[in-house]
């Protein structure tokens, strides 16, 4: 376990990191960050507390719509035709439609009030 120092609307925190995973956190909080400065930068809400649960809210909104989106894509038809029943998640396909779904993910976070 290691410590990783990150800022979130400019207030530090140190949390601690499965080691190796230090930067799939920082990357974390900084999508985190990024939400919640949305939030507070539109101007209507101040609390902190208030800003935290509404970007916990867009977040896992997000979240929810691209599993939704990923259990609802057809396989590739060279895969369903050629691979047995159960292929493996780490194939090259599932990881670009993970990788563009991220994307898409990541560009659905820079909007601001996602969802109020």
């Amino acid at each position: 376990m290691s410590r990783v120092e990150v800022s979130i609307m400019g207030q530090g925190y140190v949390l601690g990191s499965p080691d190796g995973e230090e930067d799939a956190l920082r990357a974390a909080a900084g999508r985190v960050d990024r939400a919640m400065c949305n939030i507070r930068d539109a101007g209507k809400i101040k609390a902190r507390d208030r800003i935290a649960v509404l970007a916990s809210l867009n977040l896992a909104f997000d979240l929810t719509k691209a599993e939704q989106g990923l259990s609802q894509m057809p396989a590739p038809a060279e895969a369903t035709a050629a691979a047995p029943a159960a292929a493996t998640p780490n194939d090259a396909d599932t990881e670009q439609r993970l990788r563009q779904l991220i994307a898409r993910v990541d560009q659905a976070l820079q909007d601001d009030g996602q969802l109020l």
